[in-house]
């Protein structure tokens, strides 16, 4: 075994496990990430999937499964597939170290899942990026997708949270914070994905292949 696929197969193998660890959490009635009194169990499940945390996670899991089997993978979808995983869960991981991290009081197998998901997951596909590529994987297309993902996913949760007033992250909270500081959040994180993007852009095309 390459140490490529290697790499891949150990970050696919974590986060496979740390999503099946947070399901299981979920179906037998522990918190999601940060709700204080769990709803029913489809009302779990269909927040569950709408946390962005769960899906940067799962676009890793699928594009890691990949490479462990090809290394040199490409192809129009898989390289919006890489990239969009690649930039999410280094999202994902800035933004609950800086935001979320500081709100969350988890113990046992929630404190694992939400390590697990937020901190072990955005390393190992990180580090796979930059040292096993494969690459240049980056296009205009992967570009568009990768930035019309989160514009997306930001306008369906707002779209909800203004029809059943609940959003998945405190700092999307409108109600409470006003929508001022939600404005300031959405911009600054926009902006963050924007120079993420320009950054794996160049880092794919500067770097050997």
């Amino acid at each position: 075994m390459t140490p490529a696929r290697g790499w891949h197969l150990l970050t696919a193998v974590v986060v496979i496990a740390a999503l099946v660890l947070q399901l299981v959490l979920v179906l037998q009635g522990g918190r999601v990430l940060d709700e204080q009194t769990p709803p029913g169990l489809g009302i779990r499940l269909g927040r569950l999937v709408s946390y962005f945390t769960i899906q940067s996670n799962l676009l890793v899991a699928v594009a890691a499964t990949l490479l462990a089997r090809d290394p040199q993978r490409d192809g129009p979808w898989f390289r919006s597939l890489r990239l969009a995983g690649t930039v999410g869960i280094t999202v994902t991981g800035l933004v609950h170290f800086f935001l979320l991290r500081p709100l969350l009081d988890l113990q046992g197998a929630d404190w694992l899942a939400d390590k697990m998901l937020h901190m072990v997951v955005p390393v190992l596909a990180v580090i796979g990026w930059f040292a096993f590529g494969p690459r240049p994987r980056v296009d205009t297309r992967a570009v568009a997708v990768s930035f019309a993902w989160p514009l997306a996913w930001l306008a369906v949760i707002l779209a909800i949270g203004g029809a059943t007033r609940w959003v998945p992250y405190p700092f999307l909270d409108f109600r409470a914070e006003g929508w001022g500081h939600v404005a300031v959040v959405c911009v600054g994180i926009t902006a963050l994905f924007a120079a993420l993007i320009a950054g794996f852009r160049y880092a794919d095309r500067r770097l050997a292949p």
